[in-house]
């Protein structure tokens, strides 16, 4: 079960204008809970004027080794967004010596690392989880070559610059890196502009073989990474063999029909090893349901993004407005999206406990 617990930041360093990265300290007793998989992400919580804000950044440092302790310290990475509540206090506010309440890791965005070659498309912030997934499968497994293409706007606004260039002077040899400006030329390397379907269909067959990559890792705007998916799919990879993440999504994009919920619809829920049966008011969604009678019920951005709300539906239907966290397998097993759901019989029953 996914809980909070205050963690100090020892470090804030400035990436570019708009971004930083925070490093938390892990006290030897809580190290075993935050112990991560490359690739999962932390929710932060903060409390501003009486209204709760959560708000989810991956772990940008490396996992620690199956065995070996867990993490002394979590490194996340936050990049400036427009009217940002927690990322304008990230920016501003936060200084070495303050506490954060941080939720033990979570995500399916991951890599065991294994023999054999990867790759990954990111455009900015999407960087920070790959980050970790790059430097964990090259440091912990010698036959693995990772190929990294990412997409930014300038050099100045590229996050973790430096961190790459370390990573690529380590593992020369294993670590392929391809960087497209879209806002300016660079003096060498590939022209400027977007990464869209047309150009990665030409561009990814020239950088490596297609059809031997284990894995893609698409992360980033939800633009992107569907021009990434459209293109992949194209030269004939499989889709279990891509796994994205996406960090921001616009408004409008609802999968379904919108449709009212039964009348008198109640939904019954395992949380922690406790249950709960309460009725679903019109228009809420399940998990606003559960948090009126369980805050501690667990969720970060309730917009379909993150997974964290993920439960398994036990009994009767829903409708999900949108998912762009849960991938086919786990929706064909019966997993959804607390934050997404809304009841299509009278009654609902979800376990956040599987």
């Amino acid at each position: 079960m996914a809980r909070f617990h205050p963690l100090p930041v020892t470090a804030v360093d400035r990436l570019t204008d708009d971004s930083v990265a925070l490093t938390l300290a892990v006290p030897p007793g809580l190290r075993e809970e935050y112990r991560h998989a490359p690739g999962q992400h932390l929710t932060l919580r903060r409390v501003a004027d009486g209204v709760e804000i959560r708000r989810t950044y991956s772990i940008c440092s490396p996992a620690p080794a199956p065995g070996a302790d867990g993490p002394r310290t979590l490194r996340v990475g936050v990049r400036l967004v427009d009217g940002g509540a927690f990322s304008t206090y990230a920016l501003k506010e936060i200084n070495v010596g303050d506490e954060l309440e941080v939720m033990t890791p979570a995500g399916r965005f991951t890599l065991e690392p294994a023999p054999g070659l990867y790759a990954a498309v990111v455009g900015g912030s999407g960087i920070t989880p790959v980050l970790s997934i790059a430097s964990t499968l090259l440091a912990r497994e010698p036959g693995a070559r990772f190929c990294l293409i990412r997409s930014d706007r300038t050099t100045a606004s590229t996050m973790f610059l430096e961190e790459v260039a370390d990573l690529k002077d380590r593992y020369p040899e294993r670590l392929q890196v391809v960087t497209v400006l879209s806002r300016e030329e660079q003096q060498a390397g590939l022209p400027s502009g977007r990464l869209d379907q047309g150009r990665l269909t030409q561009l990814l067959p020239a950088l490596l073989p297609v059809g031997e990559v284990a894995g893609w890792f698409l992360c980033g705007p939800y633009g992107l990474v569907g021009q990434a998916e459209r293109a992949l799919r194209s030269l004939g990879v499989t889709k279990a063999r891509i796994h994205q993440e996406i960090f921001h999504v616009d408004g409008g994009t609802a999968s379904g029909p919108a449709s009212t919920a039964p009348a008198n619809s109640t939904v019954t829920v395992r949380l922690d090893g406790r249950g709960g049966t309460w009725p679903v008011r019109d228009g809420e969604t399940l998990l606003e349901t559960v948090l009126r009678n369980r805050p501690d019920a667990p969720y970060a951005c309730k917009g379909g993004v993150c997974g964290t709300c993920r439960a398994f539906l036990v009994a009767g239907e829903v409708r999900m407005d949108r998912n762009f966290a849960l991938e086919p397998e786990e929706t064909e097993a019966g997993y959804v999206l607390a934050c997404q759901s809304h009841p299509r019989t009278e009654t609902v029953e979800l376990d956040f406990d599987r």
